[in-house]
């Protein structure tokens, strides 16, 4: 397993998730309920900045590694899975927005390891839609966790709307990259039909 600043940054993420999760978890005579919000607002936004970070440095420093591909999408994913966790919990978000998001994190990764089994995962690489879909969610997040006035707009308000655009955005996204492999899947199934008719 290689490692370097890039992948260290990308565990650094990994390790940021129970924060933000686990802040929720003590007691308010700690920790009042403002500053639990604001405390896992800034882990998460910590935490999506390494997101960019470590993909542009392992750019800039020629240092991407296969390993690095898999963990920093994996990395993501379990980020963002968390924290709408967290804020179904916290009856912040709608749970078909939750299963909306989480359930297409589940379908496209199935689907993009499938893709690479059969040497076709350029076929789904990440493209614009994706990257869109998953700017509106790391920034809808955190302005749902913080979840009260940010700069005169009500945060709760704004990162509800966004939450709404970002699940629309996923199943965009979903179909896109489901149209892209369908070609592959009709493929794949006649040829097992076909093995499997009778003789």
């Amino acid at each position: 397993m290689p490692f370097n600043i890039p992948i260290l940054l990308t565990w650094l993420r990994v390790a940021m998730i129970p924060l933000v999760v686990g802040v929720f978890y003590l007691p308010d005579a700690w920790l009042p309920m403002h500053t639990k919000n604001v405390t896992a607002a800034a882990f998460f936004i910590i935490a999506a900045v390494t997101d960019w970070l470590d993909g542009f440095l392992a750019r800039r420093w020629n240092q991407t590694s296969s390993f690095g591909a898999f963990l920093d999408p994996v990395a993501d994913k379990l980020m963002v899975t968390a924290a709408l966790l967290s804020l179904l919990a916290l009856d912040r978000v709608a749970d078909l927005i939750a299963l909306v998001i989480i359930g297409r994190e589940i379908t496209i990764s199935a689907l993009r390891e499938w893709m690479a089994q059969i040497g076709a995962s350029k076929s789904v690489a990440v493209n614009f839609l994706g990257k869109l879909k998953t700017t509106v969610q790391m920034v809808a997040i955190p302005l749902l966790l913080f979840s009260d006035r940010l700069f005169g707009f009500d945060a709760h308000l704004l990162g509800t709307w966004m939450i709404y655009v970002a699940a629309v955005l996923t199943l965009w996204s979903m179909i896109y990259y489901m149209k892209l492999a369908w070609p592959q899947i009709r493929e794949r199934s006649s040829v097992v039909a076909r093995a499997g008719a009778p003789k």
